[in-house]
């Protein structure tokens, strides 16, 4: 199996393996995997402060997240720490814009999707949207799971339906890092190339969660634009996650701390 340790350089925030990734390559790897190693699952993960700050906590997450053959920055803060390492990354470059950017891939190449989380009326205005303007891309199937504890019936029977439909990419948004827990869990099992966790891409892309002003976006501020529409989802993150992160990443910056 390919891993994109064997395709792109990486560095460690506080304990994690982000590789350093633009959008550009990430889409040729997914391409990639889905053309040479249909037969294996190849996890991505596209994340930066909410997630780094998730593992430095967690040892289960940060297991996880160390071990997925693809992680990328995503978010200012992780940015701003790739150019400090002197990787020359761009905000434009990276986040939930995957999804929509990918699709123009699948479009030509004819790359087929599941998606996989959130709500129906989410899921359906998203499958609409990307089908009025990719009409090649293959949507087999999407499901929104109950929103409470699964059986295990309920769990075998969803991930039945995935392979039934033999995705090229499953999309999966379950939200960090539950996402990323549930496609560790189901590595043996699922029978698909590549699984991506989404986080809020399925919301942006449909429409049902506003997404900040491009502008705001590229300048770094999108947080303070989640923060005024979302505060009780993303409060926590701004006041006290992001702070401990810049002082956690600042000593390890200067040597005085390591992680291991």
């Amino acid at each position: 199996m390919t891993s994109a340790t064997q395709i792109a350089p990486s560095i460690r925030i506080l304990g994690t393996n982000v590789h350093m990734v633009r959008m550009d390559d990430v889409m040729s790897i997914m391409a990639n995997w889905i053309d040479a190693e249909p037969n294996q699952l190849h996890h991505v993960v596209n994340t930066g402060m909410h997630g780094i700050m998730a593992a430095h906590k967690d040892p289960a997450i940060s297991a996880i997240l160390n071990s997925v053959e693809l992680l990328a920055p995503d978010g200012i803060l992780a940015i701003l720490i790739a150019r400090l390492h002197g990787y020359r990354l761009k905000k434009q470059d990276t986040g939930p814009d995957l999804l929509w950017r990918f699709s123009e891939t699948a479009n030509h190449k004819g790359y087929s999707y599941f998606f996989f989380g959130d709500s129906e009326d989410t899921l359906e205005r998203l499958s609409n949207k990307l089908a009025a303007a990719f009409p090649d891309l293959r949507i087999v199937g999407a499901n929104s799971p109950p929103y409470r504890e699964w059986t295990q019936e309920e769990d075998a029977a969803m991930v039945a339906a995935i392979n039934l439909a033999k995705p090229d990419v499953l999309w999966v948004g379950l939200g960090m890092p539950k996402q990323e827990q549930w496609i560790f869990d189901h590595r043996e099992a699922l029978n698909v190339p590549v699984v991506v966790g989404a986080g809020a891409a399925f919301k942006f892309l449909s429409g049902t969660v506003p997404r900040a002003p491009t502008l705001l976006c590229n300048l770094g501020f999108e947080w303070l634009w989640r923060l005024a529409r979302e505060p009780r989802r993303v409060w926590r993150r701004v006041v006290i996650d992001a702070p401990q992160f810049i002082a956690l990443v600042f000593l390890q910056f200067i040597g005085l701390k390591k992680f291991q």
